[in-house]
């Protein structure tokens, strides 16, 4: 926990599920006729993240958590559970995607799909030393009613994940390229901090959020006692615009996904991988603090 709250540093996402992994892969350079099932997808993209994480340049000393899907958690990096590779060979915090995914759109938001299975799997988390969780909803449009049910759903999930021991990343998405971006953020912000205030004292979460329109609209969260931290996702922003925009933004860090992996290809040789890895993550770091 001191570690998350006061390090400098990022969060790496690396929790592509089943419906965004195609798209991880074909990034990558491996398309959908390199696998003829989920299970073959599934351990192709534990390929790729293990050679992610065992590379030199997924380090401590830039990166502070990762962000692991389901499998990736069950499955293992040489030998050991991915959470505890991390942990113990890398000194660095894993997370797990816990969510099912996003229901259909109504009133401009998707909220998450139920989760039936939520304790039975934060039981597993623990079991697997896992740290934290993550959860993704998406806001598309200014309507005040569907804004507040996102944020009401994010924080009662994420107190019965602070019941089962672990902290909860709470990701209330807003879509970059909605036209009233900048309204959405301002509602959000008011309905979140409406949740944040009701927190009990030992009731921590991290507050992961697009990089907001108007800079440091979401300062006085990063010095709130109930946040641990508020990281940015890059959304579908290029890294080089994702870094330029979270600079201007004070004590925010980052927790990208395809703005980390953006350079890398099945094709290239280990030395390649690493200085293309190396580059993303330092600029990232960079952009962080």
């Amino acid at each position: 926990m001191e570690k998350m709250k006061n390090n400098d540093g990022f969060i790496a996402a690396l929790d592509q599920s089943g419906g965004s992994t195609p798209k991880a892969l074909a990034a990558y350079g491996i398309q959908e006729d390199a696998y003829t099932n989920t299970d073959e997808m599934f351990e192709l993209v534990h390929e790729m993240r293990t050679r992610i994480i065992t590379s030199p340049a997924f380090s401590a000393e830039y990166i502070l958590g990762a962000i692991l899907f389901e499998q990736t958690m069950d499955s293992k990096i040489e030998g050991k559970y991915t959470a505890d590779y991390l942990a113990d060979e890398k000194q660095i915090l894993p997370f797990l995607k816990v969510d099912k995914g996003l229901a259909d759109e109504e009133k401009g938001v998707q909220m998450m799909k139920p989760m039936p299975d939520l304790d039975e799997l934060l039981a597993r988390a623990n079991e697997r030393n896992i740290f934290g969780t993550k959860m993704r909803s998406v806001i598309k449009g200014a309507n005040p009613e569907g804004i507040k049910a996102v944020v009401k759903q994010q924080f009662e999930i994420g107190k019965q994940i602070i019941k089962a021991g672990l902290v909860p990343i709470i990701e209330p998405e807003v879509d970059i390229f909605s036209p009233e971006k900048k309204q959405i953020e301002k509602i959000l912000y008011t309905e979140m901090l409406e949740e944040v205030e009701a927190l009990q004292a030992d009731e921590k979460v991290i507050l992961k959020l697009s990089i907001p329109t108007e800079p440091n609209l979401y300062k006085s969260f990063t010095e709130h006692p109930n946040i641990v931290r508020v990281v940015a996702l890059s959304g579908g922003y290029s890294r080089e615009e994702a870094n330029q925009k979270l600079k201007q933004n004070d004590k925010v860090i980052a927790s990208f996904s395809r703005a980390l992996t953006e350079d890398l290809n099945v094709d290239q040789t280990d030395e390649q991988f690493n200085r293309a890895l190396k580059n993303a993550v330092k600029t990232i770091y960079k952009a962080s603090i």
